[in-house]
C-alpha cells in the first residue's frame, strides 16, 4: 500500500478545523455549480444557440469527468503537497465559472463543465484522507459530516438560488456571483491548511482497482454501491409519483422538496454523534429504515400528510448516510485513503446512474408500486451487505 506523509507530531495532534471550514465552502460551490444549471437550462441554452437536450448534456460531462478524476488523481499526484493540489481545485473552480460566465457559444460552456468536473473528482476523492489529516482519527467523522454538511446545503439552495439570481441578473451573473465565493475560499484555503506531502512511495504501476482484492473493500463499496442505487431508483421519481398518485399542488410539491432538503441538511448536523456511538449499527440501520419507508409509501401513497413526514424522514436517512460511508473509508483504508475515495466517487457516480435508469425503465413499464419496491429490495440487499462488511472489520 502507499503511504502519506504524515505532518509533524504537533501537527497529529492538532485539529485544523478553519481547514476543515474552509474545504466546507469549497464543497458547498462546487455543489451549487454543478447543478445550478439544472434551473438555469433554457435562457443558457437559447442564448448558446443550442436545444436544452444538449445544453443539458454539461451536466453529464462534468459527471463523468468527475469519475475519471477521482480515480486516477492520487496515482498521477505523485509526491505533490495535498494543500497546492486542493488548492490548484480551487483554481478550477473559479476558473470554470469564469469560462462559463463567458462563452460565446456552447463549446466554450462545455470547457467550463469539463473543469468543474475535474474540481469536483479531486475534491471528493481526497475529502477522507484530508480529514485524517487535518483533525485527529475519534473527529473524522465529524468533519466529513461538516463536508457533507456543505454538500447537503448546496443541494438544497442551488436551484431556487440559481432560478432567483437568472431571473434577477441572468444566467450569466448567476455563474459569476460563484467566484468571488472561489476567491474567498482559496484564501481561507491557504491560510488554514498545513502542508500536507503525497504518497512518500509512488507506485505508478499500482492501480485503485488493486484495493477490490480486499474483501472488507469489496464488499463495502457493493453495499454503498447497493444503496446509492436504491436511493435513486426511487427518489429520482418523487416529484412524479408527488404530481400523481399523492397530487399535491406545485407550492405543497415545491415545500416537500424543501422539507427533504432541510432534513437531509439536520440530518448531516447529528450523524457523526451516531456514527461515533454504533458506527456498523447505523451504517446497517439506514438502509433497512429507507427500505421500511418505501413500502410504506406503497401502502400510503395518497395520504399527503404521511407522504411529507415519511419523505422528510428519507431525506434525513438518506442525507446523513454519505457521512457515514466516507469514514468508513477513513477507517477501512486510512493508508489508502486516497486511492479508497476515488473509488467510492466512481461507485456512488456509477450507482446513481444505474440506480436512476433502472428505476425508470421499471416506472415506465410496470408502474411506481414496481419502483418503489425494487428501492426497497436494493436497500435490503444494502443493508445485509453492511453487515457482511461489518464481519470483515479491522
Amino acid at each position: 500500500m502507499s503511504t502519506l506523509n504524515q505532518t509533524s507530531s504537533r501537527d497529529a495532534e492538532r485539529a485544523h478545523w478553519g481547514g476543515i471550514f474552509a474545504m466546507t465552502l469549497c464543497v458547498f460551490v462546487l455543489i451549487a455549480s454543478e447543478f445550478m444549471p439544472v434551473s438555469l437550462l433554457t435562457p443558457l441554452a437559447r442564448d448558446l444557440g443550442v436545444t436544452e437536450g444538449t445544453a443539458g448534456q454539461g451536466i453529464a460531462l462534468s459527471g463523468a469527468l468527475a469519475v475519471l478524476t477521482s480515480l486516477f488523481l492520487s496515482r498521477l499526484a505523485g509526491n505533490m503537497n495535498r494543500k497546492h493540489l486542493l488548492s490548484g481545485m480551487t483554481v478550477l473552480m473559479a476558473l470554470s465559472g469564469i469560462i462559463i460566465a463567458f462563452a460565446p457559444n456552447a463549446l466554450m460552456y462545455m470547457a467550463g463543465r469539463a473543469l468543474i468536473g475535474i474540481a469536483i473528482g479531486g475534491f471528493w476523492s481526497m475529502s477522507a484522507a484530508t480529514a485524517i489529516r487535518l483533525v485527529p482519527q475519534h473527529q473524522v467523522s465529524r468533519a466529513l459530516a461538516i463536508f457533507n454538511g456543505g454538500n447537503a446545503l448546496a443541494t438544497v439552495v442551488a436551484a431556487p438560488l440559481g432560478s432567483y439570481l437568472g431571473s434577477t441578473i441572468g444566467w450569466r451573473g448567476a455563474f459569476l456571483c460563484l467566484i468571488p465565493v472561489a476567491i474567498v475560499a482559496f484564501i481561507w484555503q491557504y491560510f488554514s491548511l498545513p502542508n500536507m506531502g503525497g504518497n512518500q512511495r509512488p507506485s505508478p504501476h499500482k492501480s485503485v482497482f488493486r484495493l477490490l482484492h480486499q474483501p472488507a473493500v469489496s464488499v463495502g463499496l457493493m453495499a454503498c454501491g447497493l444503496f446509492f442505487m436504491g436511493q435513486f431508483a426511487l427518489f429520482t421519481y418523487v416529484r412524479p409519483f408527488l404530481e400523481t398518485v399523492t397530487h399535491v399542488s406545485p407550492s405543497g410539491l415545491s415545500l416537500i422538496l424543501l422539507t427533504i432538503g432541510i432534513a437531509g441538511f439536520i440530518g448531516t448536523l447529528i450523524v457523526a454523534l451516531v456514527l461515533n456511538a454504533a458506527f456498523y449499527l447505523t451504517l446497517m440501520a439506514i438502509p433497512l429504515l429507507m427500505a421500511l419507508i418505501a413500502g410504506v409509501l406503497m401502502l400510503t401513497g395518497d395520504s399527503l400528510w404521511i407522504v411529507a413526514l415519511l419523505l422528510g424522514f428519507w431525506g434525513m436517512l438518506a442525507t446523513a448516510a454519505p457521512t457515514g460511508w466516507w469514514t468508513w473509508i477513513a477507517r477501512t483504508l486510512p493508508e489508502d485513503a486516497e486511492a479508497g475515495g476515488g473509488l467510492m466517487v466512481a461507485v456512488i457516480q456509477l450507482s446513481i446512474a444505474l440506480g436512476s435508469t433502472a428505476g425508470g425503465v421499471v416506472f415506465d413499464t410496470f408502474g411506481w408500486q414496481s419502483t418503489f419496491a425494487l428501492s426497497s429490495i436494493l436497500l435490503l440487499s444494502a443493508g445485509v451487505l453492511t453487515f457482511t462488511t461489518s464481519r470483515h472489520r479491522k
